[in-house]
Parts: C-alpha cells; structure tokens; sequence
C-alpha cells in the first residue's frame, strides 16, 4: 500500500549485543506492514575497542542511503531500548550536519539517558523482570571514556526544535521509565508533536509475547507510522 515509504530500525542490546540474525524481525512488524523495514546491524562496542563513533557514525550512513531514495516525508526512523539511544542521536546529528528530519521518530523504551539520572532507574530496580538494575558498565563499554552526558551519548540532552512528530512508550516497571517521561517533555518544551504511551506492569521491552498489551502497542505504532 506504501511502496514509496522506508522505516528504518535500530536495534537494541544494551549498546553491545544485539546484532546477526536476531535484530532481523523486528522492523517489519514495528512498521505494521505499512513500509519496506529496513534493519541496520550497526557495529557494535566490545572489548575490542570499537571507537565511539562507530555506531552512529554507521546509523548517519544509513540514513543518508535512504535518503538518496526516498523523500524525507516518506521516511520513519525507528528505534527499541538502546537503538532508540541511536535512533534519537543520529536525528540529532543529522540536524547539525544539516539533513533533512524524517516524517517520524518512534521511539520504545528508549536508554536516552546513559548517566542513568531519572527516578526510575532507583524506584524500578528489582522490579523490571528484564533490567533489573544498572547497565552503567554496558554505558561505559560504549562510550569508551566520553563524556556520557553528552547528548550522541545521552540525547536526552539534546535540543530537539525541528524534529519530527514523536511516539514514545515505556511500562510502569520498566527500568527506563524515566527516559520516556523525561525525554516526552522535552520534545514538548521544543513544541516537538510528541505522545507518550505508559502501559501497567509493563517491563522493558513490552511482554515479549502474544498479550493483548502487546498488540495494542503495535496497533498504536502502526497508526502512528500511517498517519505521518
């Protein structure tokens, strides 16, 4: 139905898991059938000493290829958990370098704070059944002694005028609560068209199963991709 339209994902891991084979299904059903998926299997931090920019540097890349065949109007950058990390810092790179914004940014459970500031990240430790405490070494692995606040580290530090209408949803136990609510109002403050879904006893990264939670979430998604 929407040959012409692009949604690019990025996956999550915590910054440094995540790639091969198991990042592949998401876009598709985040995109809610109604845009070609795209899947960036971006480098990846490790022990190695993959350099920092790597990863965005790899996400910029993509975004740019897509550009050069579809009109920014026709495009949605997407992101779960730690790629919402890298969905919302290539946007703001992609602002200073002077690129176009696409028609949408969706935005799951984001790690948009890496110095882990927000309330959540004490009221919700042991009560997320998948993050149940700090991932400040995975942070640190990341950033490879840079700055964490800085805002491709942390775009929840970002100034965000000109960017794209924005979904952004988090759980009630989610250890990265606070990263939506925080990231939704300063979206707001840069009078960003912005929604914020807050599902009960969700923990990161939905249910990961067939609930009806998880359906309403994907329906929402969708909605919000077809609209914009």
């Amino acid at each position: 139905m929407y040959p012409e339209c692009a949604y690019i994902d990025f996956h999550g891991g915590a910054l440094v898991f995540g790639g091969g084979d198991a990042c592949m299904h998401r876009p598709g059903a985040d995109a809610g059938g109604s845009a070609w998926g795209i899947v960036l299997r971006r480098r990846l931090q490790d022990a190695a000493g993959t350099p920092l920019p790597a990863a965005l540097d790899d996400a910029t890349a993509t975004y740019r290829h897509v550009l050069e065949r579809h009109a920014p109007s026709r495009i949605v950058i997407g992101g779960r958990s730690a790629g919402g990390n890298l969905a919302a810092a290539m946007l703001l790179r992609a602002k200073a370098e002077g690129l176009p914004m696409p028609a949408g940014l969706v935005l799951l459970s984001p790690q948009a704070d890496l110095t882990e500031s927000g309330d959540s990240f004490q009221v919700n430790q042991m009560v997320d059944v998948v993050l149940p405490g700090s991932l400040m070494r995975n942070n640190e692995l990341y950033a490879g002694g840079a700055d964490l606040s800085h805002p491709y580290l942390s775009p929840l530090f970002g100034e965000f005028s000109g960017f794209p209408p924005t979904f952004l949803q988090s759980g009630t136990r989610d250890l990265f609560l606070s990263n939506a609510a925080r990231m939704h109002r300063a979206l707001r403050r840069a009078s960003v068209d912005a929604e914020l879904h807050i599902f009960e006893a969700m923990p990161h990264g939905e249910f990961q199963g067939n609930t009806p939670e998880d359906h309403e979430l994907a329906a929402e998604v969708s909605r919000f991709i077809k609209a914009h």
